[in-house]
Order: structure tokens, then sequence, then C-alpha cells
């Protein structure tokens, strides 16, 4: 489905159906899921992911943790990607990034299932799965930042997510907030993905942040989330409410 916001994603931290049907209706065609941060359990999952790719959603897990079964479990559930939090890194990198792709490029388990549509596995599947299915480790450490063309060299590394906050608390800093050092860090990580020909991706909150990202030719970027837009409109009603004296 085209869509003008095919660059940008919905990051969802619990499993709101109402939510997701009305990113649908905005035209929104990518989510990512906090599985990390967020409020999801195995069965909730397991129907979540079904419904918003009935929807036509693009599925980025952001899986519980960088342990194979964790990134196992996202993509047998119809998870069209991983973001791996917490990698350190090119040793660390190279270990979990291979979960998520089959033998002989990596060492992710075959679930058959949900996968093959309840079917016989297909010609070609492993292969055409690896192809499919995204893997992007997260650059939210000092040491994966010293190692990100390393990592982005890694055959079962598909691009990057960055992950500011984290990244700037790991590089000594007080706290992220998108100035010179925050914004050289990233610059980094977008040289080294260009060089790789790689993706790498932002949340970006903030109007500065979607520019910077874009100029650095970020292939798409996570800009909105649920709680934010919550409070957005509940800030906006109550305004009104106010405004009118009622």
């Amino acid at each position: 489905m085209h869509s003008k916001f095919k660059n940008f994603a919905f990051w969802l931290s619990t499993p709101n159906p109402m939510m997701v049907e009305a990113a649908h209706d905005k035209g929104l065609t990518r989510l990512v899921l906090d599985l990390e941060h967020g409020a999801f359990d195995q069965s909730q999952l397991n129907m979540f992911i079904p419904f918003c790719k009935a929807l036509g959603f693009e599925i980025c897990a952001k899986v519980l943790a960088p342990e194979a079964m964790a990134i196992q479990q996202a993509l047998d559930f119809g998870a069209d990607a991983v973001i791996i939090p917490h990698v350190e890194g090119v040793d660390h990198a190279r270990e979990v990034t291979a979960h998520a792709k089959y033998p002989p490029l990596g060492n992710r388990s075959y679930a058959a299932g949900r996968i093959v549509r309840y079917d016989a596995l297909p010609a070609g599947f492993f292969q055409n799965e690896n192809n499919r299915v995204k893997c992007y480790p997260m650059v939210e450490s000092s040491a994966a930042l010293t190692d990100v063309e390393a990592i982005l060299a890694l055959p079962t590394v598909d691009g990057l997510f960055v992950g500011p906050s984290d990244l700037a608390l790991s590089r000594g800093r007080s706290t992220y907030c998108f100035d010179g050092d925050d914004r050289t860090d990233i610059k980094r990580i977008a040289v080294a993905a260009e060089k790789f020909k790689k993706p790498w991706i932002m949340p970006a909150w903030t109007q500065a942040e979607r520019q910077f990202s874009l100029e650095n030719n970020a292939a798409w970027l996570v800009a909105l989330n649920e709680f934010g837009v919550a409070m957005a409109g509940l800030g906006a009603g109550l305004t009104q409410i106010e405004n009118n004296h009622l």
C-alpha cells in the first residue's frame, strides 16, 4: 500500500488494537513493538502480531533481550524484523544476530507453523527468509559504537537501529539532549552505514532529530509513540476545555 508516511514508524509499548487501527487509518504502514520495555506477554504477542499484519503493517520487534529465545519467538510469531538491544562489541553482535538467520548464515531454529502458513516447507524457504527478515542490532553502547563498522560488515546484520539515550549514557554523558556530542555519535553511525550500503534507523521524536536523520539518509524514522500521541491528545482536549471556560 502506498503511503506518504512510508518512511515513518509508530512505536507501541502495549498490545493496543485500537491504536493500531487508528494508525492504519491515518496511513502508517510500519510498527515497532517494544517487547523489551513494553507490556507484551507471549500469548498477547501471538495474537497481536497476526492482527497487525492482517491490516498490512510491517512489524519490527524490539526483542526482550539479545538472546536466541527472544529473537526466535518474535520471528516465529510473524515479525518481519528484529531490533536487538544491548549489543556490545562485534563479537557479541556476531553471536546474537546469528539467531535471526537460518543456517548456513546463522543458527536460527526452524519452527514450522505460522511462518510457513501451516503448510509444507516451500522450496527455497530458508534462503528467502534470510533475505526477507531483517536483523537490526542496536547501537546504544560505547562498545557497539567503537565497533560500528565491524558490526555492519557482518553478513547477519541488515542495518543498525540507534538507541540514542542509552548511547549517551554509555558515552559518559548525563543525559541525551541531541547536542553536539550526541549528533557526532549518530553521524558516525550514519557515515558507517552509508559506507556499507546498509540502512540505519533512528527514533526521532523531535523535528530537529527528524531533520538531522533525513539529511543523513536514515532509511526510516520512528516518529510517534502511543504514549506521546495519547498525552498530546489529552493535553489538546483539556486546553480546548480550558480556553472555552467549560
